[in-house]
């Protein structure tokens, strides 16, 4: 009986607010990839040098369909990358970020592209968490092998304990879109517009579990709401938890997230609904 009332009385120490304000819950240790179109080095520095924070240098590499990765310049090829690094950052200073970027060549990417980018991150850099703000709609993942290539390498990250955040379609659910789909060996993530950006609600729809604050602070759209600014709060969050215990396994982060919307949200119904969640 003083057993159990021990636990009892530890677990009730332990509130979302003090889990997700913890002093050290800053990233320290968790490396993230950021599988995007690439990382203004700079102006991630600087914008972080004005909050008195010093980041981490950003590591990466340019990816292509086939052959070896190019070097990391510090560049970006659209802004895209370094507005999702940036909300990663502000939420969680000190991760190490590794900037893969997909779209380098030509207007936009390829599966092949996109799966070297995966493969590299997991086997080169080692890293806890890949942010995938992006996604490849169902018509060109045809045939289905196509499709079962990325299920298996979403799948190979989840046995490797590598979370893998991934953006819903911005027209959710009336486009699908994958990895997001591929829920539940990932976290899926739809966009929401909160007061607080450590925000997260569980909210089961069509297969993408999450909602995030869907609000970027840098870039040109960065306020309009989307998935992509959403799947970066929520690396961002995971990041913090991860910086805590980094041992977590990825059901046990989605764990937590669910007790964190649950706990922060008293009024939320089982299947997530809240009164918070955006209208766009």
């Amino acid at each position: 009986m003083e057993s159990a009332n021990l636990i009892e009385g530890l677990l009730s120490q332990l509130t979302p607010e003090r889990l997700l304000r913890d002093v050290r819950a800053t990233g320290e240790g968790v490396r993230v990839a950021v599988v995007d179109s690439g990382i203004e080095w700079t102006v991630l520095a600087e914008r972080a040098r004005q909050r008195g924070v010093e980041l981490l240098p950003v590591q990466g590499a340019v990816f292509r369909p086939q052959g070896t990765p190019l070097p990391y310049t510090g560049r970006q090829s659209s802004p895209h990358g370094t507005t999702v690094a940036d909300i990663i950052v502000t939420l969680a200073p000190r991760v190490q970020l590794y900037s893969a970027d997909v779209f380098a060549w030509g207007g936009g990417t390829s599966l092949e592209t996109v799966l070297a980018a995966l493969q590299y991150a997991l086997d080169v850099w080692q890293v806890k968490i890949i942010n995938l703000s992006l996604g490849i709609v169902e018509q060109r993942l045809q045939p289905g092998p196509r499709r079962w290539q990325l299920l298996q390498m979403i799948e190979q990250a989840y046995y490797r304990d590598v979370l893998v955040v991934a953006a819903a379609h911005n027209d959710h659910p009336f486009t699908r879109s994958y990895p997001a789909a591929f829920a539940p060996p990932l976290l899926s993530v739809d966009k929401g517009v909160f007061a607080d950006p450590l925000q997260v609600v569980y909210r089961l729809h069509e297969q993408v579990e999450f909602q995030a604050h869907g609000r970027g602070y840098l870039g040109p759209y960065a306020t309009e709401p989307a998935t992509s600014w959403a799947a970066a709060h929520l690396t961002g969050i995971a990041a913090r938890l991860l910086s805590l215990k980094p041992d977590l396994k990825p059901f046990e982060v989605k764990t937590l997230l669910y007790w964190l919307s649950r706990n922060r949200n008293p009024a939320t119904s089982p299947h997530g609904t809240t009164p918070t969640k955006s209208t766009d």
